[in-house]
């Protein structure tokens, strides 16, 4: 039989040493993690079904509001309306403005998007807006998650196909399960090295289709503005595939208010600024110029006043709506030529009862979305209302709005 090995002072102090370093490392590990930041909180059954208004309502109030700061649209998936704000993401009762579930991360909260039916939420870590987590519209169940490197500030927006999350030095595509399909700009670790056409670009713009990638971006060497049509669905994501990439030429190209409007299969309309008259040539005005799907110019078409900071674009279905600071363009789906306008409006609509709800100065207008007439005027007193872009969603027979940072319910 062997003797029992000697153990002495220093050996027992050791083993301590180390133990404790395991612990600590533990420690640090569960710290670390995602999950020990993180507070989700399903709902007990799926969000009541809601059915669709058959009427316009003769006049609306304003019942219950909530903190709406990262969205950057009023919101409404499956049959909850949504919030975001202080790294909570929330889906509430439409009629109630109860949580029915939330999401909570210690992280700021960089966007908040819908498609699918589902709520795409970002938040920011060390690596920038690099978390996203996919959650089902009706209970807040986590579906899928991803993370990649992003930059600090994006913006996140869905064509009804793929979602687009654009920052001032990258972008990336990703389907409808967060796998990515694109990444353009900036690589901060590139697999395959020299696979982007180009380097040191700042992406100002970008906007997609099914089929079209839109980027209007500014590269080192380049005079002016330069307009990318990409494949936003390549067959390796790390390897962009040009349709065409040309630096625009048409008067105001250098200006940084030129930016990609919308994208349909084909075409894309980019908006230019007014210029100033020289010596030589005239001013011109504001102008929406559609490209082909390589980036070709095909028609220009003068628009009655410039827009300013406050101006977005919004998808209804097919249909395509540019809020510019002071009235509302519908494009043509087909052609994006501009095809009416609803001036003195505050913000981008929403469908009910097959019309057209625009904020205006008085409440909202009922407006017909063959021509851009108003039928009928609802009336609505605004609370604290500063003159902020108002963004408009229908949930049901309930009108919201989302103004201030903050979401509105009108009943």
């Amino acid at each position: 039989m062997l003797a029992p090995e000697r153990r002495t002072r220093a050996d027992i102090v050791v083993a301590g040493v180390i133990a404790a370093t395991l612990v600590v490392a533990a420690f640090v590990i569960w710290a670390r993690a995602d999950a020990t930041g993180t507070d989700s909180v399903t709902a007990a059954t799926p969000a009541a079904t809601i059915t669709a208004a058959t009427e316009l309502p003769t006049s609306l109030q304003e019942k219950w509001h909530a903190a709406d700061s990262s969205s950057r649209r009023a919101l409404t998936s499956g049959n909850v309306v949504v919030t975001g704000d202080s790294g909570t993401v929330s889906g509430r009762d439409p009629v109630t403005g109860n949580q029915l579930w939330w999401y909570r991360r210690d992280m700021p909260l960089c966007a908040v998007e819908s498609q699918y039916g589902t709520v795409i939420a970002t938040f920011r870590d060390q690596r920038g807006c690099s978390q996203s987590v996919m959650l089902e519209a009706d209970t807040g169940q986590r579906r899928v998650a991803r993370t990649s490197y992003m930059d600090d500030e994006i913006r996140v927006s869905g064509d009804g196909t793929y979602l687009l999350a654009l920052g001032p030095q990258r972008l990336e595509v990703w389907r409808s399960d967060l796998v990515r399909t694109l990444e353009y700009g900036y690589v901060d670790a590139p697999v395959n090295p020299n696979t982007q056409p180009r380097k040191g670009c700042e992406l100002r713009s970008a906007a997609s289709s099914s089929s079209r990638l839109a980027v209007l971006e500014r590269c080192p060497g380049d005079a002016t503005n330069r307009l990318t049509v990409l494949n936003p669905a390549p067959k390796e994501s790390t390897a962009p595939e040009e349709h065409g990439s040309r630096v625009l030429t048409s008067p105001g190209a250098e200006s940084g208010a030129v930016r990609v409007i919308a994208v349909s299969d084909n075409k894309i309309a980019v908006y230019y600024p007014p210029t100033e008259p020289t010596a030589t040539e005239p001013g011109l005005p504001a102008r929406l110029i559609v490209h082909d799907g390589t980036g070709n110019e095909l028609a220009t078409y003068p628009l009655p006043g410039e827009w300013d900071n406050r101006a977005t674009v919004t998808r209804l279905g097919s249909a395509i709506y540019a809020f510019t600071g002071t009235s509302l363009i519908a494009l043509s789906a087909n052609t994006l030529e501009p095809a009416w306008t609803v001036p003195g409006a505050l913000g981008t609509p929403a469908l009910m009862a097959g019309r057209l709800l625009v904020p205006v100065a008085t409440g909202l207008a009922a407006v017909d979305s063959g021509n851009g007439s108003t039928v009928a005027q609802i009336p609505v007193q605004r609370t604290d209302y500063q003159g902020d872009t108002i963004s408009t969603a229908v949930l049901g027979e309930t009108v919201f709005e989302r103004r201030g940072g903050q979401l509105y319910a009108l009943d």
